[in-house]
């Protein structure tokens, strides 16, 4: 299988470079353009903040893969970017990262729960543009088999492996229902875009954002259907709240020990979850020890986060071990398509001398007794031609690669020449 492919990732590149060379869906349309135009017969484009990578068909099977790379760069431009951050695949080992970058464990965040979404959408985009031929639209359905399987059949995406997503399960085994409880998200940065989302996800029934940019708190409180608090307004009505995530980029403390034991005192023994997601961290650690304070910071999380990863790296066999069962399928099925033409021959062959023989016969005997012979016919070279299709399919399907089928295959078909 002449597949060929072609990435820069976060093995290969600094975050800044990724982010640089990251390929809207317009631009992916656009360079997708030119590789049919002058390198590859089909094939797809994926851009996320952490890799940009091209697979496809060549036209020319001596096409040398650094004139891709090479239009890439022509394409979006980027400072200091050259074909030494390219990671190059050919043939199986094309189809295994593809398989690999679909399951999870090429991720910068192992098992990443996105990777198997953004692949489909490049999919999706190939197929829409008409850039996948049979071969391609067979690959495409067994990557996003071998990403469902990894999701269903393993481990390989439990457990929280980022701070915010960790701080809200450690949450939930506080509050087991959401839909009756309210929160408030400080800070309107990505660490709390991150947790807001996720307790919007959850069914949180009621949120707040505050943030000192009020047009940042703004925007963030549209995205998740939320409320917002003028930062300077804070401390007045924190006691609201039984969830406080604060994730903010202050250089010390914005909430004090007697900040926290005053909106203690005001829920009157209801019991309060704080968060604090930043570093230096916002909220004076000692308030761990007042009762009804349920208190985490980065230190806390980061050693259910590493417990996360751990569990997460013991599954990447039993994912590998999938990637391998559907790699053997596909080429069994990509070996079938050399022996199809010939069991046609074969049958074409015999189809032709039997109605021959029919029609020799055609005017001795009854239109009655005709069409008797034609079934019988029939359903003799039917049986005489089952075994050796069968046969021929077991050879496709036997792990001899696809130069070796072909050689056997064109033995048979020479002997029903014509």
């Amino acid at each position: 299988m002449n597949i060929i492919g072609t990435s820069i990732n976060h093995h290969t590149a600094s975050i800044e470079q990724r982010e640089a060379l990251h390929l809207s869906k317009n631009e992916i349309t656009g360079f997708i353009d030119i590789l049919r135009r002058e390198y590859l017969t089909d094939g797809f484009v994926i851009s996320t903040c952490n890799r940009t990578e091209i697979f496809g068909l060549p036209m020319d099977n001596d096409l040398n893969i650094a004139r891709i790379q090479d239009a890439l760069l022509d394409f979006k431009k980027v400072d200091g970017l050259s074909n030494r951050n390219f990671l190059n695949f050919f043939s199986c080992g094309a189809i295994k990262h593809v398989f690999s970058v679909t399951s999870g464990i090429d991720s910068l965040i192992l098992g990443d729960s996105q990777i198997h979404g953004q692949m489909k959408e490049a999919f999706q985009l190939s197929i829409d543009m008409n850039f996948s031929g049979t071969v391609m639209r067979r690959i495409f359905d067994t990557a996003v088999k071998v990403g469902k399987r990894s999701i269903t059949e393993t481990g390989i995406g439990e457990g929280a492996v980022s701070v915010s997503y960790a701080a809200i399960q450690v949450v939930e085994k506080i509050f087991s229902a959401f839909e009756n409880r309210s929160a408030i998200v400080i800070g309107a940065g990505e660490t709390g875009e991150l947790a807001a989302v996720h307790l919007k996800d959850k069914g949180i029934g009621k949120i707040t954002i505050s943030n000192r940019t009020f047009a940042k708190a703004e925007e963030l409180a549209r995205k998740v259907h939320g409320e917002i608090i003028h930062f300077d307004d804070l401390k007045d009505h924190l006691h609201n709240f039984d969830i406080i995530v604060s994730a903010t980029s202050a250089p010390g403390y914005i909430l004090g020990y007697d900040d926290v034991k005053a909106l203690v005192k005001k829920r009157r023994g209801n019991p309060v979850c704080m968060m604090d997601l930043a570093l230096p961290r916002d909220i004076d650690p000692k308030v761990a020890k007042l009762d009804g304070v349920f208190y985490n910071d980065i230190d806390s999380l980061g050693s259910i986060i590493d417990q996360n990863i751990k569990r997460r790296e013991r599954e990447i066999p039993a994912v590998e071990k999938i990637i391998l069962e559907e790699m053997q399928n596909l080429f069994a099925w990509y070996n079938t398509l050399e022996v199809i033409p010939t069991i046609k021959k074969i049958r074409d062959f015999f189809e032709e001398i039997r109605q021959e023989e029919i029609e020799k016969i055609r005017y001795k005997v009854h239109e009655e007794d005709l069409k008797k012979l034609d079934e019988m016919t029939k359903r003799l070279v039917g049986r005489l031609l089952h075994n050796p299709t069968i046969r021929l399919r077991n050879v496709a399907e036997s792990g001899l690669n696809y130069q070796e089928v072909a050689n056997y295959t064109s033995v048979i078909t020479s002997l029903f020449e014509p």
